[in-house]
């Protein structure tokens, strides 16, 4: 298959790279800031991949619509707008696959942190919480993965209701808040951990990501899979539906 990336910087490059040495695909064009994104530029190329920034990725989502290619996002800090931009992928019956986090290792370490938190809800001596470690340079936080694993809390733990990113100098934490806590130091590449306690004991479960070789093959082998999807089920999709389809 041949990509068009989308954003030339560090995970841009390391997509690249994968898709170069996988044997199987090519790279079609990479398109950097000093490029017009039109629907023109993406003929040809059997799947989108973006990693850009948030105003980059919105400025050139109706270009990308219009092409009638499907669209691997791995931009992030655009939750806000989540509903409109599924709103004009449905409208124009165009594909769009979105993810905070392609590495196939968070994403198997997110259902466990799901399942841990559905496992401990009937036990009220149980508390949970998270946390995520990142670099200095990392703009948003918490990180889009740290919220996605917060959602997944909230869905599978009847306690936890509502998410406090930041703590007040005069409010305790309520029993029903789940805290999502951001650590940002020197060049930490990226560490998600699930903290449940009771006082009798601590379970930890954590991911730690070594490079950014895992995010990119995983947005590779996304792509692949929502280029054979587009033809004949267009639509908004998460790495939810693209590991639900592996693992059954």
């Amino acid at each position: 298959m041949k990509f068009t990336l989308v954003g030339n910087g560090r995970m841009g490059q390391q997509v690249a790279q994968v898709i170069q040495h996988s044997g199987c695909h090519q790279v079609a064009a990479v398109l950097d800031i000093d490029v017009a994104i039109t629907p023109e530029v993406f003929q040809g190329s059997d799947a989108i991949i973006d990693f850009t920034v948030r105003g980059a990725f919105l400025a050139n989502l109706p270009a990308m619509i219009a092409s009638g290619v499907p669209v691997v996002v791995g931009t992030t800090g655009w939750d806000d707008v989540l509903g409109d931009v599924k709103q004009q992928i449905t409208a124009a019956g165009a594909s769009l696959l979105s993810s905070a986090n392609f590495s196939l290792g968070v994403n198997i370490f997110l259902r466990t942190v799901r399942e841990a938190a559905r496992l401990i809800s009937p036990f009220v001596q149980f508390d949970i919480a998270f946390e995520e470690q990142h670099h200095t340079g990392k703009a948003d936080f918490p990180s889009g993965t740290a919220l996605r694993a917060a959602d997944m809390i909230l869905s599978a733990n009847s306690r936890k209701k509502t998410v406090v990113r930041q703590l007040s100098d005069d409010k305790k934490l309520a029993p029903d808040e789940l805290q999502v806590a951001s650590l940002r130091l020197g060049s930490v590449f990226g560490k998600h951990s699930a903290f449940i306690d009771s006082e009798a004991d601590e379970i930890v479960v954590s991911h730690t990501a070594k490079n950014r070789s895992g995010f990119a093959s995983g947005a590779v082998e996304a792509a692949a899979w929502l280029a054979l999807r587009h033809k004949t089920s267009p639509g908004f999709y998460t790495m939810e539906d693209f590991l639900n389809e592996k693992f059954t």
